[in-house]
């Protein structure tokens, strides 16, 4: 093989090793947090349209996100369902302090399936919730460490409600998988985030659990440690841009 020739496929070569990096580099990895699905997906593809950059957008409980974080995945930008998980990372030294803020909020609401007999429900400690159950069961998160199932839990027991609903939970690893439970008439109630009932074509709301029976739901968001990046911090101040405000308002979300 002659030296030019040589020359030439090492320039190509150096010319594709480059152009990778730089595909490499044009990606942004988001945690998110399960109720956050749809309005990430459409956020993500209109910062795409709007940039180029694709984002690669991991969704799961809040819990199980911050834990994966602390123990060093490959994420750059995280957003949790509740302060607490937030609270987690930042002491286990894996977001930026300085980059944490509250972006939304949200409310909690029973649904039930379409074909449910009542439409609305009157909550109160005096509620007959076995009778209402119809032999199934309560569900929403694992209030043991899903932030939808954490506030659910504040609220029955601020109500009064929280003895009677314990034995009868149907407790989900996520919000969505307690909505897929409604959706599926394997439980005839839940208690999902309001975003998440407004998605569904196959549950209806029955109830509105008042925002003062439980702490204020608000999703913090923050860039991960040593991932504050040009490229990430952009993606990241999109986050709280009109653009991606009007999305999130489109879902049900409150913008902070």
């Amino acid at each position: 093989m002659n030296k030019r020739l040589l020359t030439y496929l090492f320039s190509v070569s150096c010319a594709l090793g480059a152009s990778s990096s730089a595909l490499a580099s044009e990606k942004v990895t988001v945690f998110a947090a399960s109720s956050l699905t749809n309005a990430m997906n459409e956020v993500a593809a209109v910062y795409k349209e709007k940039t180029g950059t694709q984002s690669t957008l991991s969704f799961a409980s809040s819990a199980a996100l911050a834990r994966q974080i602390a123990q060093g995945a490959p994420a750059d930008i995280y957003l949790s369902a509740n302060e607490k998980w937030m609270d987690y990372v930042e002491q286990q030294q894996a977001i930026e302090p300085q980059s944490r803020k509250s972006l939304l909020n949200n409310s909690l609401v029973f649904v039930a399936p379409e074909s449910y007999p009542t439409d609305s429900i009157t909550i109160s400690a005096s509620w007959d919730l076995a009778q209402a159950l119809d032999g199934t069961r309560l569900a929403t998160g694992d209030p043991k460490h899903v932030p939808a199932g954490i506030y659910a839990k504040e609220a029955l027991e601020n109500i009064g409600l929280w003895q009677k609903a314990s034995p009868l939970l149907a407790r989900a690893s996520n919000v969505r998988s307690a909505l897929l439970l409604v959706e599926k008439q394997e439980a005839m109630l839940g208690i999902v985030y309001k975003t998440d009932a407004l998605i569904s074509n196959k549950v209806k709301v029955v109830a509105e659990l008042p925002n003062n029976s439980h702490t204020a739901i608000t999703y913090p968001v923050a860039v991960v440690k040593d991932k504050a990046n040009g490229q990430v911090e952009d993606y990241y101040q999109f986050l709280q841009s009109d653009q991606a405000r009007e999305i999130f308002e489109k879902y049900g979300f409150g913008v902070n």
